[in-house]
């Protein structure tokens, strides 16, 4: 099952986060990669867009990336979070290209870099319309050959236990509950799309690395930051809808009502280049004044050619369901789409947990404020990944390797049957309670009925499969949302 027993670091998660950290590391120190299903299946696989980063000095800067950062966040983001980001960042991109991932090119043979909403200046470097999918393949051939690195794909990390010099954790693998020490620990779980009826996420994501946080008594904060995006395609009863791009817009697609009129610009000067929460916003109000949730992408404008080459994923998977986007207008509709707040970490993406680091989706590094920034995400995961390599390198350099506490007592996967409908019941509350336009008279009662969810996953004697896990990471983060919504703490 497992090569070894204990490990100098488990990384739970393997999206871009995970993945660069594993590449960080020396031959002489042990890793394990616990991949909850398939290696290449993660929201960063998803990201079409590209990374944001500030390669071209002449024509832009790290102060104009700040500031549409900042500008974007609503000024709540972390100011020395977002400089370590913007200045450290575009080292982490040059390193992915070295590695091979092949971003779109000029004929001069520099980077291709589009406009997204929210940039000042052309700074997004991408791989087609499939920008995710190019960086974590190549990440995960990359680790794949460092001999130092375990990967274990269909697993799931069900607890984490704090014991003297590091920690053992729970894994589920084919039926069976088995443990793995290590001395330090980096969830890099992804996002919460799926405690949402509609979502842009993979299947994976229910929170699970911030719900065992939270269990572990690690900080968790501005959970109740989730960002919704404008445009994801409007298929009937689909609960993983499929994004178009922000690149779109950037490059030109225009956004229409039900009468096919633009609206944009009567709720914001920028239009449908304003930020995603503006943008999304925007939609539901004009929403509310047709009486109708019939919205439009077209950008049938610019040449069909164009559209087949710098889209080819959204154009083949838009004819999939019945549309020729060189032709028709694209249906979408804002749905969930991303976390900017989670488990909290420092500039080292430590927790408060000693020996427990975070990076990526799942944490709170304040880069984001109240809002991100199109393409800062990838960013992210990059630069606090790495970083969080860099600090457990440092400390098993100057600390040493210590011996690990005893592993507690197994636990048994045997017990009743998880019930039906939980996970459909606090999607409905949650997509009702706290869209794009929240709904604060439902914040109390809301939590109640989540809050009594919890506790029944939490004390009543459930068999341990990966559905009850899921069930209760999606519990537990609804939970925290609803908790920090009821008490008013600022978002």
């Amino acid at each position: 099952m497992f090569m070894k027993d204990k490990y100098d670091v488990v990384i739970i998660g393997s999206g871009v986060a995970g993945l660069y950290a594993a590449l960080q590391f020396d031959e002489d120190v042990d890793v394990l990669v616990v991949s909850k299903r398939e290696l290449p299946l993660s929201n960063s696989s998803l990201a079409q867009g590209g990374v944001a980063a500030v390669l071209d000095k002449n024509n832009d800067n790290y102060k104009l990336h700040i500031a549409d950062t900042l500008i974007a966040g609503k000024f709540k983001n972390n100011l020395s979070a977002v400089e370590k980001l913007v200045s450290e960042g575009p080292a982490d991109v040059m390193k992915l290209n070295s590695l091979g991932v092949e971003f779109d090119t000029e004929k001069s043979g520099e980077l291709s870099k589009t406009l997204e909403a929210g940039h000042s200046r052309h700074r997004i470097v991408h791989h087609k319309d499939s920008t995710g999918k190019a960086i974590v393949d190549k990440l995960i051939e990359s680790v794949q050959q460092k001999s130092n690195v375990d990967m274990l794909d269909y697993a799931l990390v069900y607890e984490i236990n704090k014991v003297e010099n590091g920690f053992w954790l729970g894994i589920l693998k084919d039926g069976e509950l088995n443990q793995v020490g290590a001395e330090f620990v980096l969830i890099a779980t992804g996002g919460i799309g799926r405690i949402y009826k509609y979502t842009t996420n993979s299947a994976i994501a229910t929170g699970d690395g911030i719900a065992l946080a939270h269990m572990l008594g690690a900080e968790i904060r501005h959970l109740s930051r989730i960002q919704f995006h404008p445009t994801a395609f409007a298929a009937e009863n689909e609960r993983e809808r499929f994004l178009i791009s922000e690149a779109v817009r950037g490059e030109g697609a225009v956004y229409l009502n039900c009468k096919g009129e633009r609206f944009a610009f009567k709720y914001d000067e920028r239009g449908e280049l304003a930020p995603r929460d503006v943008v999304s916003n925007a939609v539901i109000r004009e929403s509310i004044a047709t009486g109708s949730e019939d919205f439009y992408l077209d950008i049938t404008a610019k040449d069909p050619e164009f559209i087949k080459s710098r889209f080819p994923m959204i154009y083949s998977r838009c004819l999939e369901e019945g549309i020729d986007m060189t032709k028709d207008r694209i249906p979408v509709f804002p749905c969930q789409h991303y976390l900017m707040g989670g488990i909290n970490v420092d500039i080292n993406a430590r927790t408060n947990i000693d020996g427990l680091y975070a990076a990526g989706e799942c944490t709170h590094t304040g880069v984001h404020g109240a809002n991100r920034l199109a393409s800062n995400s990838l960013l992210e995961a990059l630069v606090y990944s790495r970083t969080a390599a860099e600090h457990m390198i440092y400390k098993l350099h100057t600390d040493g390797r210590k011996p690990l506490g005893p592993a507690p007592k197994p636990d048994s996967a045997e017990g009743e049957a998880l019930p039906t409908g939980i996970r459909t019941k606090i999607r409905e509350i949650m997509q009702d309670t706290y869209f794009v336009l929240p709904k604060p008279e439902k914040y109390q009662k809301s939590f109640e009925e989540v809050d009594a969810i919890v506790n029944n996953l939490i004390t009543g004697n459930y068999a341990i499969t990966a559905d009850f896990v899921e069930a209760r990471s999606i519990a537990i983060v609804a939970g925290i949302i609803l908790d920090e919504l009821r008490e008013g703490i600022n978002l």
